[in-house]
């Protein structure tokens, strides 16, 4: 269950996880992380921006994800860079090792940095993706060559670039289980208060509508 901060929205039912035979092999989760200054302008269930609802880190580990999954699975769990310790407890909670990460490299549209994130101590511009293997599975071949990193333009808040799917599906096989999914994406199953409605929550600001980035134009010399 979700449980927002104003008192008007009753916290979101619990629906039980999706399940296939044998289990799932590879998990991807974008869990509704709470932060501790949750009435914070930023924090994503200020009344004043209405994002998503959040989940405490107990009810984020207390999910059975363990009964829903492989033997031998991969989890690609992502995770606020001010909250690394918190997420490699849920991924330990839900029966997965650490052995790796992904970053995300928030890029303008002419490739450099995108500047525009927050942070109390430093300007975040990436943001990271933990991996997890359950039992013993190695990555599929492709991910031998495959570099830990993804760059895309930025949409609008919270939502991850949809590149990281193509970047799963050549690296971990499935089925392919999606928590806390707020787009429904082909090939795999969803779970989240998101993941069937037309709309989501929040709004898409000027300059977040995402789009390639754009190489700079090649120098000519005499």
């Amino acid at each position: 269950m979700t449980s927002p901060l104003r008192a008007d929205v009753e916290p979101t039912p619990f629906t039980p996880l999706p399940w296939v035979d044998g289990g799932f092999k590879t998990v991807l989760a974008d869990p509704p992380w709470r932060f501790a200054n949750r009435t914070g302008k930023v924090a994503p269930e200020h009344r004043r921006l209405d994002r998503y609802d959040t989940m405490s880190l107990d009810e984020i580990k207390a999910l059975p994800l363990d009964e829903h999954t492989a033997t031998d699975s991969h989890l690609y769990l992502w995770v606020p860079n001010a909250l690394l310790p918190e997420g490699i407890e849920v991924m330990q909670a839900w029966g997965y090792r650490y052995v790796s990460n992904v970053v995300w490299a928030k890029r303008r549209k002419d490739g450099g940095p995108d500047g525009r994130g927050v942070g109390f101590y430093f300007r975040n511009v990436t943001e990271l993706i933990l991996f997890g293997v359950k039992g013993r599975m190695r990555t599929l071949p492709h991910a031998r060559s495959q570099v830990n990193m993804i760059e895309t333009r930025k949409r609008e808040h919270s939502r991850k670039p949809d590149e990281q799917y193509a970047f799963i599906e050549s690296c971990s096989p499935g089925p392919y289980l999606e928590l806390f999914a707020r787009h429904a994406q082909p090939g795999w199953q969803v779970w989240g208060n998101e993941s069937d409605v037309e709309e989501v929550r929040g709004k898409v600001h000027r300059g977040y509508e995402g789009g390639p980035i754009e190489a700079p134009a090649a120098v000519e010399y005499a």
